[in-house]
């Protein structure tokens, strides 16, 4: 008997150290199981858990900590350890990143998000915007569609008299320009605006019918070439407990991250546009792709907030801004091929 009890107390001194040896990150995302977004955050955990042998693991939470403005700060004050945000979702807090949410940039989420990692991650300035998070990747979802429940958008004019969701950010800037009836509300919020009539439409990627189940709601869309708009995210982690972690946790986390999860979520909201694409043509929602007039008049009324950005972004201490809006683009161009 006491050999029996010696042998398990020394199995339970092997053991222990496995056990403390292991770093659980607590993530969070606000949207539902199976959308691209939470898809790409069941997917890094993965990567992380590989690199790490084992030692670092994700435990996803059931339930969102916030709401989704507020995702930002939950992570500054480690209530979770990992999640993303839209930049747009807290008005005046991001100038730089607007970057990537130009109208007409492309037509791939992939190449988008690898570009702005790319050029965010050279440029000091953009970290700078996200103080008390540490910034694991910069990504877009794919170009911007206009949806509505009412009649076919071909011409400027079709714009106006319809009540509007935005994310914030650009598109929200685009629909003054225009002249919209435009009203900022989380994505989430999609489907009981519309079904209940207090929206007429919404701005959003192919994926977002299905993701935020408006695709029996939405009649008709209009798809500009290049996108009207994107958004911009941060994919981000409690700068404390990263600090905490030792070099080879890093290693693993930094392996799973920067352009390789960008490269990753974009990945994912390609597909999920591609599916969406489909199932428009299965609900029978009109498409209307935007005639040259059409594109012209948007970009007559949108074009001033380029020059806008570039004169905020050096104000907020991007140097010249107008070369890095080229650099972006040459990103864009170089990551598509």
């Amino acid at each position: 008997m006491r050999k029996h009890l010696a042998c398990l107390a020394a199995l339970a001194a092997f053991a222990v150290p496995h056990v403390s040896a292991q770093t659980v990150l607590t993530a969070s995302s606000w949207i539902h199981p199976t959308h691209a977004l939470t898809v790409s955050l069941n997917e890094w955990c993965g990567l992380v858990d590989k690199n790490s042998a084992g030692k670092v693991k994700c435990n996803i939470l059931p339930r969102h900590i916030s709401t989704p403005p507020g995702t930002y700060d939950a992570v500054r004050n480690g209530l979770v350890d990992v999640s993303f945000t839209v930049h747009g979702y807290t008005p005046g807090r991001f100038v730089l990143t607007k970057m990537a949410e130009v109208p007409f940039l492309g037509d791939s989420a992939e190449s988008l998000s690898v570009a702005f990692n790319r050029v965010a991650s050279k440029h000091p300035q953009f970290t700078a915007e996200h103080p008390g998070v540490k910034v694991l990747a910069y990504f877009t979802h794919g170009p911007g569609i206009i949806f509505n429940t009412k009649k076919p958008v071909t011409k400027m004019e079709d714009l106006l008299g319809l009540k509007w969701r935005v994310g914030g950010g650009m598109i929200n800037d685009i629909g003054k320009a225009v002249g919209m009836n435009a009203t900022l509300k989380p994505a989430p919020e999609s489907y009981e605006l519309l079904s209940g009539g207090v929206m007429d439409g919404t701005f959003f990627p192919a994926e977002s019918i299905e993701g935020f189940k408006i695709d029996k709601i939405i009649k008709h869309a209009t798809i500009f070439p290049g996108g009207l708009y994107n958004t911009s995210f941060a994919f981000f982690m409690n700068p404390a407990k990263y600090n905490a972690l030792g070099a080879a946790e890093k290693k693993a986390i930094d392996a799973a991250s920067g352009e390789v999860l960008a490269r990753l979520i974009g990945r994912q909201w390609d597909k999920a546009d591609r599916v969406a694409h489909g199932l428009m043509q299965a609900n029978n929602v009109q498409v209307v792709k935007a005639d040259a007039k059409f594109i012209a008049d948007m970009k007559v009324k949108t074009s001033p907030l380029e020059q806008q950005w570039v004169k905020d972004a050096e104000a907020k201490g991007l140097k010249d801004a107008a070369k890095v809006m080229a650099e972006f683009r040459a990103e864009i161009a170089k990551a598509a091929k």
